[in-house]
């Protein structure tokens, strides 16, 4: 997940907020203030469902000055066999 945080208009502390709120499943987080563009850049990687990470990004969207995109990667459930596919 890719989150701009427009300073000084986006609301950071209900951003901190949110991402606490969330904070058992986000398993990495990098920050990154960009100050000649006046923004900060965070990106996080998440292990959760769809819904959690929709009801994630549709909060964050609302806030005044952030903008948030996701990308998510089809991964097998836990336990599952990780063998690689065979070859065509």
């Amino acid at each position: 997940m890719s989150i701009i945080v427009e300073r000084p208009r986006a609301p950071i502390d209900g951003v901190n907020e949110l991402l606490s709120q969330f904070g058992d499943e986000i398993i990495g987080r990098f920050g990154l203030p960009y100050a000649q563009r006046g923004v900060n850049i965070i990106t996080l990687v998440v292990d959760t469902s769809v819904e959690r990470v929709s009801a994630l990004t549709g909060k964050l969207g609302k806030l005044p000055g952030v903008q948030v995109r996701s990308l998510m990667s089809r991964t097998a459930a836990p336990g599952a066999d990780l063998a690689p596919p065979p070859d065509l």
